[in-house]
């Protein structure tokens, strides 16, 4: 497993900034400009703060807030708008009778929102709404107020929770109107009033379905959004019921948004003292390139545990907001607060600026003897997700310790005499999408793959964390997430004892992943024990689960399911895939992190399979007997499509992004891989025909053009179609369309059988003729189903691949000489229920 990052840009909208302001206490909303040594603080402050303007209470009726995405009716009630903050309102209260209504582009934003309401389309009554806007909302609802005759009584009722109310978008609002900021030109703020910045959140209660949050954000990747507060066993969850670009009307495809790419950071330098058990000190300096312009506000993740408490641009100090993120949110998950850094004047496109930031905190903990643990690894820097970049890394430490971090070790001095610190240097070789460390009191074995040296660290203690919650399934019966859970610390276990073991197993996992997918993308690859059941891979180094480093006995002892155990033991060369598949060839949105989740799983397997191809077998089995558990009435493989990346882990399937990322994720390229061979083999050309095999082959092509670089699932398609065989055409084309539509897109897994199956002869020849019935799967369902005859002696022969298209598909087949039966995917080369 991976850590899970993504591509930052307002990807998560308002959840992702739903921030308490860890700042002074807030100037009146009603001030002028702010002109203080903080003007940024205490316009956020007053942003989050403001309450309702007596003034401006009225009955609305028959108004309409029309988005592209989503209608929202206020069809009639009073509505209280917010006092003004730098003469402009931004806000509203509504209670009354109102409608929501909101439709969903796809086949997987319909299922999302059928898992959490009930239906494939929302449309709700609503009682009560608090609207925060940056455009003009308030001059479009103009027309439809008249006098309130009950303003007294609403202001009563409202204006406390108004207050309460305000805060979770005064980040976001931040980063509208820091343009009107002191000491920007009238120039500059015409300047940005120019770029294109509309946000509407609206906080809604439904007569059914409860609170639930609608946004619309034109610099959001995904600029609808329809969400829920919820909590689950003690949990807090922020679900996403729906997310997608809208189609403007008349418009064919949807709206496309670039402002992810607004910012790039190419290179940082990054000075850390770290001091176990705990603490962290540091200074990161990196490049800001600018390729949009008309912003003064720039946002980065940092983990929560870490405080900022300087920043320069060009050695200037700059003014910065350290935010905590609301628990439940994808960004508390990850463990990450936000930190705002606004700038002196509007940025524009190539601007060069030199960022530096000076921040600590108590990030790291000892969870065994000489066994530490980084909180939120993946932001101990501060960073704008997933971008490649080049890294400069000089840690220093007490002695006794071995540091092991990504890039290339160019220095180091080791224990000196009298000295109370050792010091190493890293540099990355080429440009990484991400950088890490990790400290122990290791031991140490290491192996050879070509060129690349291999090594695995390990202490002497297993370090495991405690027993994780496991999703009930069948009364009786209890679903394990993805990575084995925790079971009971035994003392007997020790990862120093199969280092050796676990290097060599890497080192033969980097020699087959060169050999299908190119050379290796560094020079060395450090494999470094991490407590508990969780891996987290990064480009040269790797946080490896305890588990790997046991035996299969000490395995057994800890009563792992036998499918867990083989996983356990295929960590390393799972992790070793992801150097390619997620270090070397990036996802391109949160849509597409299966990718690299799914291909690590299968790559792994891949090495698997040529040495025990039961265990193989049995891993994919479990795969998908786990997406076959049921869960309140529900197949756990209801959690969502695979493109729906970290919103599968909701209040409804608490592990989804395991069971779907991973083991659909795997199927996925099973059936890619298994209809290639099919294609093959109706060519007459065996397994060992000589020629490479098509499945690799164009992974390998993958590799080489996307190596650097960030790929989306619609590009992974094009990739496969392009030497798709015309064999598996269907309906004549080379599209994998029908792929995408049903299988990536979708959530089915299909019962299939063979009826009124018939071998006749007709003039010297055999036909096999019969029906294929599909079963709980949607109606338009392409399912391409292998079709085998068995004749004497039990051998297997292909007849070929029908599209099952819909709940019956009829099928006429030659069939060899011989045959006495007909066989439906009988190798098992379809995500199906048996």
């Amino acid at each position: 497993m991976t850590v899970v990052m993504r591509k930052f840009a307002w990807t998560g909208a308002w959840v992702a900034i739903l921030v308490t302001a860890n700042v002074a206490a807030a100037q009146p909303a009603n001030a002028g400009l702010p002109d203080g040594g903080r003007p940024a603080e205490e316009l956020f402050l007053r942003l989050g703060k403001v309450g309702l303007d007596a003034a401006r209470v009225y009955h609305i009726r028959d108004a309409h807030i029309d988005r592209p995405g989503f209608y929202l009716t206020l069809e009639d009630g009073t509505i209280g708008f917010t006092e003004d903050v730098l003469g402009r309102v931004t806000g509203a209260l509504f209670e009354g009778e109102g409608e929501v209504l909101v439709v969903p582009p796809d086949r997987a934003e319909r299922s999302s929102l059928a898992l959490f309401t009930g239906s494939a389309v929302f449309e709700e009554k609503i009682t009560f709404g608090y609207v925060r806007f940056n455009d003009a909302t308030r001059q479009d609802l103009e027309p439809n107020l008249t006098n309130a005759q009950d303003a007294g009584a609403f202001l009563a009722k409202w204006r406390a929770k108004a207050v309460d109310l305000a805060a979770p978008d005064s980040l976001r609002l931040l980063t509208s109107f820091a343009v009107l900021l002191p000491p920007a030109a009238p120039s500059e703020i015409a300047e940005g009033k120019r770029r294109t910045d509309r946000f509407l959140h609206a906080r809604l209660l439904g007569a059914k379905l409860g609170a639930f949050d609608l946004i619309f954000d034109s610099l959001a990747m995904e600029q609808v959004q329809l969400l829920q507060a919820t909590e689950a066993q003690g949990t807090s969850y922020y679900d996403t019921w729906m997310s997608f670009n809208p189609r403007p009307r008349g418009a064919a495809t949807p709206i496309e948004t670039t402002e992810a790419e607004t910012f790039q950071i190419p290179s940082y330098k990054i000075q850390a003292r770290v001091t176990p058990p705990h603490q962290l000190e540091a200074i990161a300096t990196c490049e800001l390139h600018v390729r949009g312009q008309g912003q003064r506000a720039v946002l980065f993740e940092l983990s929560r545990y870490l405080r900022v408490t300087r920043v320069e641009a060009d050695g200037q100090p700059l003014e910065f907001i350290h935010n905590p993120a609301v628990d439940g949110s994808q960004l508390a998950r990850r463990g990450d607060d936000l930190v705002a850094v606004i700038f002196p004047r509007i940025l524009r496109a190539n601007d060069r600026i030199e960022l530096k930031f000076v921040y600590g905190g108590e990030v790291l903990s000892e969870e065994a003897n000489g066994l530490l643990s980084v909180g939120a690894r993946g932001t101990w820097y501060p960073n704008r997700g997933l971008q490649m970049a080049d890294f400069d890394l000089r840690f220093s430490h007490p002695p006794g310790w071995t540091l092991l971090a990504t890039g290339t070790r160019i220095a180091t001095d080791g224990a000196q005499p009298g000295r109370d610190e050792e010091h190493s240097h890293w540099i990355s070789a080429r440009p990484i999408p991400i950088a890490g460390f990790n400290l122990g009191r290791y031991v140490k074995a290491t192996a050879m793959a070509g060129n690349a040296v291999v090594e695995a660290y390990a202490t002497e203690e297993m370090g495991l964390e405690a027993p994780k919650k496991t999703v009930s399934s069948a009364p009786g019966n209890e679903l394990p997430a993805s990575s084995p859970p925790a079971p009971p610390f035994i003392s007997s276990s020790s990862p120093a004892r199969n280092v050796q073991v676990v290097a060599d197993r890497a080192a033969e996992a980097v020699a087959f992943f060169a050999e299908r997918f190119g050379d290796y993308p560094y020079k060395s690859l450090a494999l470094t024990q991490a407590p508990g059941p969780v891996s987290q891979g990064w480009p040269g180094l790797v946080f490896l689960s305890g588990y790997a480093f046991l035996s299969a006995a000490e395995l057994a002892a800890h009563n792992l399911r036998p499918s867990d155990a083989v996983l356990a033991r295929q960590t390393p060369a799972h992790e070793t895939a992801h150097q390619w598949w997620g270090d070397l060839v990036l996802w391109k949105s949160y849509r597409d992190q299966w990718i690299s989740e799914g291909l690590a799983s299968y790559c792994a397997l891949l090495q698997l399979e040529e040495k025990d191809p039961a265990a193989f077998r049995l891993v994919m089995e479990s795969y998908r007997d786990d997406l076959l558990q049921v869960k309140d009435g529900r197949h756990m493989s209801e959690a969502g499509a695979v493109t729906l990346g970290q919103r599968l882990n909701s209040s409804r399937f608490p592990v989804g992004y395991d069971l779907i990322a991973y083991g659909r994720g795997a199927w996925l390229f099973h059936m890619l891989r298994e209809m290639l061979q099919d294609a093959r083999q109706g060519q007459g050309l065996s397994q060992n025909a000589g020629q490479e095999d098509a499945f690799l082959k164009i992974l390998r092509r993958i590799q080489e053009k996307y190596a650097g670089k960030s790929i989306s699932t619609r590009e992974l398609l094009q990739e496969f179609a392009a030497d798709w065989p015309k064999s598996l055409w269907f309906e004549g084309k080379p599209s994998l369309d029908w792929f995408w539509d049903g299988w990536i897109q979708g959530i089915a897994i299909p019962r299939l059988e063979l009826r009124s199956v018939k071998v006749s002869r007709q003039k010297e020849q055999l036909w096999a003729t019969g029906t294929i019935l599909q079963r709980d799967a949607p109606e338009d369902l392409v399912t391409p189903v292998p079709l085998y005859a068995e004749v004497a002696g039990s051998q297997r022969v292909l007849l070929g691949r029908i599209f099952a298209d819909g709940p019956e598909t009829s099928f006429r087949l030659r069939a060899p000489s011989g045959t006495h039966r007909i066989l439906l995917d009988p190798e098992q080369t379809l995500l199906r229920q048996r």
